[in-house]
């Protein structure tokens, strides 16, 4: 522990009151399809802000407990709400792997499957296209050829889209960021920004710390690079474990971090505000700068955005990198990073590697930010998600008996975790065999964990045939169970 670092984390307002109606509802003295007062009156009671109320009722609604029904309110849901237990926290010190042969090929197994039509791919960590805007994205492109010199054939400058940096530098705000158009770098998707960050901050042999489990295309990127990995300990509902990130960095292990603090792949944790603002006041002491992967802070459920680590900097160690891949255009390969005091040995690195990027599509995501059609796609896009994650519970819940599931506040994948003698690979083979395709957990580290877990979307629309692919799937997870005894 580091006392001086460590700062006394008091729960919002909103938690205050959600955790008080959480109460009433688990011991019975609000029922299911009770309804809650209204976000007013409670709001006059408790002498607290409307916005304070519905960021409590929202806390609940993404929790499971309640409903909104459209122009009546707030309602107890019906049904038993998280039944499941949450996955067990990971191990400080995981056991060392033989090697990550054995995870490549699972690796390869798993991607073969992205091109099998007939599975259903609940292992998929990008939006259905039948939630995203594909006309106005057209149009968007079309103008774009318009707006740009020789129909956007020529190269843009290093530093990137200006429109599009300027768009990113005003949704800044949003978050309680103060960025300009300046201090941004395009990038064709938020991978090559880690991958120019990586470069600009570390040398083969530095050692990287990242949550366990994590997005296996960092782990790969890392180790093509030549860094060595630290998987830190993660909570699957508040992210990494900061007491075991500041013993490591007293001891001087760790040259930079990779972390996504809002809703990690795999496992959907989002840090606490005051978590993310002691992690920035950790690597300002020792100054160990941060790449930020906030690819899916946009996802939330909640009554607002959460922040990144970005919003404390005030040093410019963080490296803030974004895309809409997972909300707008996976496709169309536009990323960005907010680099700090590394901007300059980024931009060299562009150039140097990538000349620049594809003109036509980031200058139309730019357009799409700029006329504000990107904000309304979000708030349909989450709600989307938000009520797919209550159908995916309620059949997960009565269909994966023997598991434990995470229960994010955002994003679109779950991690479930079976007994510890369930091999999830197997799983993983028999789903298959079945019409089903899921993540394997081994896949998320480079170490002997997480053999007993799997990654699950629910970015699928809940149809009749994604529902009959979860009960298949619950049955053979039983089946599993009953065979490992």
């Amino acid at each position: 522990m580091h006392p001086a670092l460590t700062l006394a984390i008091a729960p919002h307002k909103y938690q205050v009151v959600a955790d008080h109606l959480a109460a009433q509802i688990r011991g019975g003295a609000l029922r299911p399809g009770d309804k809650l007062p209204s976000v007013r009156v409670l709001s006059r009671e408790q002498g607290l802000s409307v916005s304070t109320i519905l960021q409590a009722y929202y806390a609940l609604e993404a929790g499971g407990l309640v409903e909104v029904r459209p122009q009546s309110g707030y309602y107890v849901r019906l049904g038993r709400p998280a039944a499941l237990p949450t996955p067990t926290r990971p191990s400080a010190q995981p056991p060392e792997a033989s090697g990550f042969s054995e995870a490549e090929d699972l690796i390869a197994e798993y991607a073969a499957h992205m091109h099998r039509p007939e599975l259903l791919p609940l292992s998929v960590s990008v939006p259905d296209p039948s939630v995203l805007p594909i006309a106005r994205l057209a149009a968007a492109v079309r103008q774009a050829q318009q707006q740009l010199g020789q129909a956007g054939t020529r190269y843009e400058p290093a530093q990137g889209n200006q429109l599009l940096r300027q768009q990113i530098a005003r949704y800044s705000v949003l978050w309680g960021g103060q960025l300009t158009e300046h201090e941004l770098l395009t990038t064709e998707g938020c991978m090559a920004a880690i991958s120019l960050c990586l470069l600009a901050i570390t040398k083969p042999g530095d050692t990287l710390a990242v949550e366990s489990p994590t997005y296996l295309g960092v782990l790969q990127l890392a180790r093509a690079l030549g860094r060595r990995v630290l998987e830190l300990p993660t909570h699957p509902e508040t992210g990494v474990e900061l007491d075991a990130l500041a013993d490591h960095l007293a001891a001087g292990r760790v040259q930079a971090c990779l972390l996504t603090p809002n809703f990690n792949n795999p496992m959907g944790s989002c840090m606490p505000e005051a978590h993310k603002r002691r992690l920035v006041q950790l690597l300002e002491h020792y100054q160990v700068p941060l790449i930020e992967d906030d690819l899916y802070g946009d996802l939330y459920f909640g009554a607002q955005r959460p922040k990144p680590c970005k919003s404390f900097d005030r040093s410019g160690l963080v490296l803030w990198c974004g895309s809409v891949s997972k909300t707008l255009a996976p496709g169309y390969r536009v990323g960005w990073v907010a680099p700090g005091r590394y901007l300059e040995q980024l931009k060299r690195l562009k150039l140097y590697q990538q000349v620049a990027s594809p003109g036509l599509t980031h200058q139309a995501i730019g357009h799409l930010l700029a006329t504000g059609r990107y904000e309304l796609h979000l708030r349909r896009l989450r709600r989307f998600l938000l009520d797919n994650y209550r159908r995916y519970a309620q059949v997960i819940e009565a269909e994966f008996t023997g598991t434990k599931v995470s229960r994010p506040q955002g994003g679109f994948l779950l991690w479930v975790e079976l007994p510890a003698q369930v091999s999830a690979t197997e799983l993983f083979r028999q789903a298959a065999a079945a019409g089903i395709s899921l993540a394997p957990g081994r896949m998320f580290t480079l170490h002997e964990q997480y053999h007993n877990c799997f990654r699950l979307s629910y970015g699928l629309p809940f149809t009749p045939e994604v529902e009959a692919g979860l009960v298949r799937l619950g049955g053979l997870i039983r089946d599993a169970i009953r065979a490992a005894g």
